[in-house]
């Protein structure tokens, strides 16, 4: 079911984190800048140019690509992103979601929201089996209980292990397209202080990257940035610090 909703497009993922797209005849003039620098890199990386969604509550730097194919990927990107970025960082931004667009990226990242959702699900039958207590009543006398007690505790533990390690493949498969992401920027661009200026400005920023969405948990690993806060338990991004170091090691 998750899988059918995302065929839909990275504009599902937009409206589900609670972006609104940006049209090209706005007045603001940072939504338009951020029109012009995605024409600019679509132009740079021969793809064409995505709608691009602004999460306008979200006082986070953070951006993402979303999309099963270039045909129907967005851009999106969040207010704090929007406010905080001088232009020559919005083009590291955007160069780099481009990458994952280019890169295939987008595609395995919905597949794995539509992998960790099914996982999800499971332990979500199992701890619903356990709270309505089912077991215990008439059907426990009749000896039907303890089959239902067993059902609901295999799949509540399916469901914790399978999101456990779902959560480290999806870390550990993030974590190098990142670096291959913020490498491609600066093939893009030409510029390394674009991309690098961009996660220092993150780095700073009081609010960091993190998003409050409620739907970030499961979109944590399409961002630029982790979206999550420091005190997540699976990183999905690399340290800012190597990132920034391998981009401009002084």
């Amino acid at each position: 079911y998750k899988w059918h909703q995302l065929s839909e497009g990275g504009k599902h993922v937009a409206e589900a984190l609670g972006g609104e797209r940006i049209l090209p005849t706005t007045t603001d003039f940072r939504q338009k800048r951020a029109l012009n620098v995605v024409e600019e890199m679509a132009l740079a990386s021969g793809m064409p140019v995505p709608p691009v969604y602004l999460l306008a509550h979200e006082k986070g730097i953070n951006a993402f690509a979303a999309g099963n194919s270039p045909a129907d990927a967005v851009i999106g990107i969040t207010q704090g992103g929007l406010d905080s970025f001088n232009r020559e960082q919005l083009q590291g931004v955007i160069a780099h979601e481009f990458s994952h667009i280019l890169n295939g990226d987008m595609r395995l990242n919905l597949r794995l929201i539509a992998l960790l959702n099914g996982i999800l699900f499971l332990g979500h039958c199992g701890r619903f089996l356990l709270r309505s207590g089912g077991f215990s009543s008439r059907s426990s006398r009749k000896g039907g209980g303890g089959r239902i007690l067993i059902l609901a505790v295999g799949l509540a533990v399916v469901g914790a292990i399978g999101t456990f390690f779902g959560g480290l493949i999806k870390a550990a498969i993030n974590r190098q397209r990142e670096f291959l992401a913020d490498a491609s920027a600066v093939q893009f661009t030409r510029n390394p202080g674009g991309i690098g200026g961009a996660l220092k400005i993150i780095g700073g920023h009081a609010a960091g990257s993190r998003l409050l969405s409620a739907n970030t948990d499961e979109a944590s690993h399409i961002f630029v940035s982790n979206a999550l806060g420091s005190f997540a338990f699976f990183k999905t991004h690399p340290p800012l610090e190597d990132r920034i170091r391998r981009i401009d090691p002084n």
